[in-house]
């Protein structure tokens, strides 16, 4: 379900937003105030530049302060009961998560699959049960899970599939690998005893939200985006020339090849890609 609003200004005609059922604390000014104060730490804002000030990412900065909530990548605290004590909004990712008391009195912070509520029971290790929130070696799974949160390198925690909705099969497991098919179709293969967690990433309606006005991605920390055919031939390649055009070779501002081209690092390996997520 999502949440539209009666136009009766100009920003809320065309917004849409997720409702946050699953919520046990809705956004806002008390989510960070009822957030558990022992996982939140200060969080600074870098604006798109690096250490020399330069800008790297651009079309950032401003936008509302925000805390960064500690969570859980590596879910290394086997064997041990915990108990889902909320299901909390977080401003740094799209995806909700959820703040686990454990039976030995500590409190984590992981991310929050469909399907788990307050009160819901989770563990993590090779006797886990086979439900949502619960994390597992890929050996001890079984074929055709559906999991998130998965691990490149035994024991560095989660790097993979990580965003609202998203979640990977397991389609087999051969010579100490297992072979996941991607949220992008792409079929790879895995170390087995790397770590995943159970189910489908939460706020799965984050790809219908609409922001509706331009106002909202400024709060968010986004910056306008000038299109390079609006430029002067000496600010982008796009620029200039009499008239409209479509930009005619696509480039970047440092007329490198763009929309379409490759931008995976050449010292990567595809040894352990499978199928391409093009094919």
């Amino acid at each position: 379900m999502v949440k539209k609003f009666r136009p009766v200004t100009p920003g809320l005609r065309r917004l849409v937003l997720p409702s946050h059922e699953q919520l046990t604390r809705m956004p806002g000014i008390r989510a960070t105030v009822d957030a558990e104060k022992s996982l939140l730490r200060p969080k600074r804002r870098t604006n798109g530049r690096n250490h020399q000030g330069h800008i790297t990412c651009r079309h950032r900065g401003g936008g509302a302060k925000r805390l960064y909530r500690v969570v859980d990548f590596k879910r290394d605290k086997d064997g041990i009961e915990a108990e889902v004590a909320s299901v909390e909004y977080d401003p740094n990712r799209t995806a909700y998560i959820a703040l686990l008391n454990y039976r030995d009195g500590e409190k984590r912070y992981i991310l929050a699959p469909e399907g788990i509520k307050k009160g819901t029971r989770i563990l993590s290790g090779e006797k886990a049960p086979f439900k949502p929130g619960c994390a597992m070696a890929l050996k001890d799974m079984p074929i055709g899970s559906v999991v998130h949160n998965v691990e490149m390198t035994p024991g560095r925690g989660g790097k993979l599939i990580r965003s609202a909705g998203m979640s990977a099969q397991l389609l087999a497991r051969s010579s100490g690998y297992a072979t996941l098919k991607m949220p992008s179709g792409e079929m790879r293969l895995i170390n087995e005893t790397c770590k995943a967690t159970f189910g489908v990433l939460s706020n799965t309606e984050h790809a219908l939200r609409v922001e509706g006005k331009a106002g909202r991605n400024r709060w968010k920390g986004f910056r306008p985006t000038v299109r390079g055919t609006a430029m002067n031939p000496v600010d982008h390649p796009h620029g200039g020339g009499e008239g409209k055009h479509n930009g005619y070779i696509p480039q970047t501002p440092w007329a490198k090849q763009t929309k379409g081209m490759k931008t995976r690092s050449k010292r990567k390996t595809t040894q352990w890609i499978v199928k391409d997520r093009r094919k």
